[in-house]
Formats: structure tokens, sequence, C-alpha cells
């Protein structure tokens, strides 16, 4: 198995790697590391969401399965958003195709996307690579969704499922077969794409105003550590020095 569909021209350098897992397969250039739904973009659009879960249902009847180089995660803005995938009977193929929740909010779009696996990371460094992350997220510039990816790009919740299957950037989603089915037959995205009509009436029997008014009761309550963090008082924000994250910045002395 191979992340180079075939370089167009472009430098190749396929690097194969074996995890401690077992997974064997070749890394190259335009390999997609990372394929994360993740809250920016769609905290409040239901639409998006199903559809990925549909497509992940879709893939996952055909057959199909994300690639074993591609790090996969969804981080909704909401718990809203795992109620309607677990009463739409949804949750299982999302998870079929290594798309699990892993928390709500910011998370693979501000870098917290965890690091890569040991074998990847360090054929990444040594051969530099060049691979990339696709999130339906809002932030994409280098090293910022992770030190090992130089290139990330924007995408829809259901082309992050797709981009997973397909493991590279180096894909024509119209000419590239995604996979086969149990009958040897080529499965293309066209193949598997959710219809409009079916993802509305999923909409329709999956969500209701009381989620939302469950979900949202209480959202700034916060569990007992939450209670327990400690926090500083006063009308402007208490600058830490010490922080690894966010600094005042310097006064420029010109």
């Amino acid at each position: 198995m191979s992340a180079a569909n075939g370089a167009h021209g472009r430098p190749s350098n396929p690097v194969h790697i074996k995890t401690e897992d077992g997974r064997e397969f070749e890394l190259d250039h335009g390999a997609v590391s990372i394929a994360s739904i993740t809250s920016c973009t769609n905290t409040s659009n239901p639409s998006v969401m199903l559809a990925a879960a549909l497509l992940a249902r879709n893939a996952v009847d055909k057959g199909l399965t994300s690639k074993p180089w591609v790090k996969t995660s969804v981080a909704p803005g909401s718990k809203v958003v795992t109620d309607y995938y677990n009463k739409s009977g949804l949750t299982p193929y999302l998870e079929k195709l290594g798309f699990y929740i892993v928390g709500y909010g910011c998370a693979t779009c501000i870098g917290n996307s965890g690091p890569l696996d040991a074998e990847i990371s360090e054929a990444i460094a040594a051969n530099d690579l060049s691979v990339t992350a696709v999130l339906s997220g809002n932030r994409n510039f280098e090293g910022r969704i992770n030190p090992d990816v130089k290139m990330n790009y924007l995408a829809s919740p259901p082309l992050v499922i797709a981009y997973a299957l397909a493991g590279s950037m180096d894909f024509d989603f119209d000419t590239d077969s995604l996979g086969k089915d149990e009958a040897g037959n080529d499965v293309f995205l066209k193949d598997i794409w959710p219809n409009p009509v079916e993802v509305q009436q999923v909409i329709d029997s999956s969500i209701d105003k009381d989620m939302f008014a469950r979900g949202y009761e209480g959202v700034f309550d916060g569990d007992a550590r939450w209670k327990a963090l400690d926090t500083p008082a006063g009308d402007t924000f208490a600058w830490d020095p010490n922080s690894t994250y966010v600094r005042k910045p310097r006064t420029s002395t010109a």
C-alpha cells in the first residue's frame, strides 16, 4: 500500500514504513497524515456533519477503510453533535473509519492533534517528506496543525472523510478509485457521496430543539475539575510571562 498515487511530475520519495502494530506501507510527499473534522466551521451546521457521517456509512458499506497512515479524529464544537450522531445510528460507521470523537471545541486546528505514530514521524524527519493534513477548521498555516506536517488543507467535513479514504493529495476524485467493493468493482467518490435529500431526512429525524436545550443547560458551570482551576480575578486579562501558549506582545522600542 502506498501514499503515492502518482507524483504527476513533481519530486517523489517513497519511504517504506512498518509500524509496531504491524501496518506496512509506503509514505511519500503529499500523503495525508492527519484528517480531522474540527469544531471551527461546523458547530452549528448539522447538514455537513451528517453528510460526513452518511459518507462514512456508505464507505463502510462498500468495504472501504481509511488509509493506515492517516490519523483521524472528530472534535465537534457541541455535545449535541454526539447526540444526533447516536440518535441517527451513524456513530459506528464513523468509528469504523477511525473517526472517534476526541473532545469538543478547539483541537487539531490549534495544534492539539497529538503526535503522529513514531515510525511515521521519524520517516518524515529523516527523508524531509512534505506530508499534509486535511481539516474542516479555519487555520492552515505551516506548522500549526502538527510540527511534522508542512502543508494543511481546509475542506468540508465530508471531504475530510474522503481524503482519509484517499490517503494522498495526489488524488483525482473524478477518475481515481477509492478502493474496490466485495464484487471487485472500483468505488469512486460519486458512488458514496450522500444524497442531499437523505441528509435532510436524517436531520429531520435525528435533531430537535430539546437536544440543544439539554446540551447547553449549565454549559458554563463545568465539572469539579473545571471549578477547581485557579483563575485570576479582574476585568482585564492576566498575562502570564511563563506561558507557552499565549504571551503579551513586547512593546516596540522604536
